[in-house]
């Protein structure tokens, strides 16, 4: 299960992140237990994003079951993916 609270400061890293570097370079800790996938927005094959950020899409994924599906709901999310558009 993904909080309100970790989407509002996961919003928050992808909404602005620092012009330095990887704004998830520190996710592990930020988010201990939270699965995180990092790809290109085009590796998503046309999947509608949860959220859109400005260089960023966010997807939920749902690992409970063998196989990992993309997801809409927060309760049943483990983890996210992270598209970065260029």
């Amino acid at each position: 299960m993904i909080s309100p609270d970790d989407l509002a400061r996961l919003g928050n890293l992808l909404a602005l992140p620092p012009a330095e570097g990887n704004p998830l370079a520190d996710f592990r800790s930020r988010f201990p237990g939270l699965s995180l996938t990092r790809c290109d927005a085009s590796d998503m094959g046309g999947e509608a994003p949860y959220r859109e950020y400005p260089s960023f899409d966010l997807y939920l994924v749902d690992g409970r079951d063998h196989c990992w599906r993309l997801t809409g709901d927060p309760v049943a999310a483990t983890g996210v993916v992270v598209a970065a558009r260029h």
